[in-house]
């Protein structure tokens, strides 16, 4: 694995021909959680997938579409045509210098025009391969289970949140109580409006402090993210392989 911190004369020795691309974001996550949780995921999906593929890893993006939580101060939301504009640009730009395979990940679940920009960029450059990493289906099952969060409707923030941020950044979390358990039958109301319309303040779950030690956050944060990369890791060179020579082979 290679990344900007590399000179251009050893990631051109290398033969690296794979790029590691993320999406992070800014925005709300309650009042006591920073904004840039999604970056850090966001870095996390990078480099963990750079290494498995051996590519060379760009710097996360941190904006993205984050239109539900807008009407919170800080959270910063671009159009999906700006976004996808730029990393079509990138991704034509460093397919000059004969990278052919792209990895493109994204921290922040609100992400909609991923999978369609895939499938597009697939569709227009015939001579290049763009895949999204989360190939295993049930990875996100497996890492909820293994973290002990089924059976909470957890879609922001609340103690999914809190246990990501206590792993990833534990000296910017304030452990204070916040946020109320959400109905499921709220979830289809999630992308029509804000987020200040549908939530106590801003998170999509509830945490009490008293219901555990610090050490135990962290732990499930590690668990839950670490299980969801290790399992999408699993098999996915030769995935990215198989996907590479079937469409490039015809």
């Amino acid at each position: 694995m290679m990344d900007f911190t590399n000179t251009t004369k050893e990631l051109n020795d290398s033969k690296i021909d794979t790029v590691s691309i993320s999406i992070g974001s800014i925005e709300q996550f309650g009042p006591y959680l920073p904004m840039h949780i999604d970056c850090i995921i966001a870095e996390l999906y990078a480099n963990e997938f750079g290494k498995t593929l051996d590519a060379y890893v760009l710097p996360v993006f941190p904006f993205n579409t984050s239109e539900e939580h807008a009407n919170y101060k800080g959270t910063v939301t671009i159009s999906p045509n700006t976004l996808t504009t730029m990393l079509e640009e990138i991704i034509v730009n460093l397919s000059k210098q004969k990278f052919t395979k792209f990895v493109l990940s994204t921290g922040h679940g609100g992400a909609y025009w991923y999978k369609q920009f895939i499938k597009h960029m697939n569709y227009t450059y015939p001579e290049i391969i763009v895949i999204s990493p989360m190939h295993n289906d049930s990875a996100w099952g497996e890492a909820i289970k293994a973290s002990g969060f089924e059976g909470r409707n957890e879609l922001h923030g609340g103690l999914l949140g809190v246990c990501t941020a206590m792993w990833l950044c534990p000296e910017e979390v304030k452990l204070e109580k916040m946020g109320k358990e959400v109905p499921y039958e709220m979830n289809k109301f999630a992308d029509v409006m804000g987020w200040d319309k549908l939530t106590k303040d801003g998170n999509w779950g509830e945490f009490d402090p008293k219901q555990f030690e610090k050490e135990e956050l962290a732990e499930k944060g590690e668990t839950l993210w670490m299980t969801f990369i290790q399992k999408n890791c699993e098999g996915l060179k030769e995935y990215l392989e198989e996907a590479y020579k079937k469409k490039i082979g015809g």
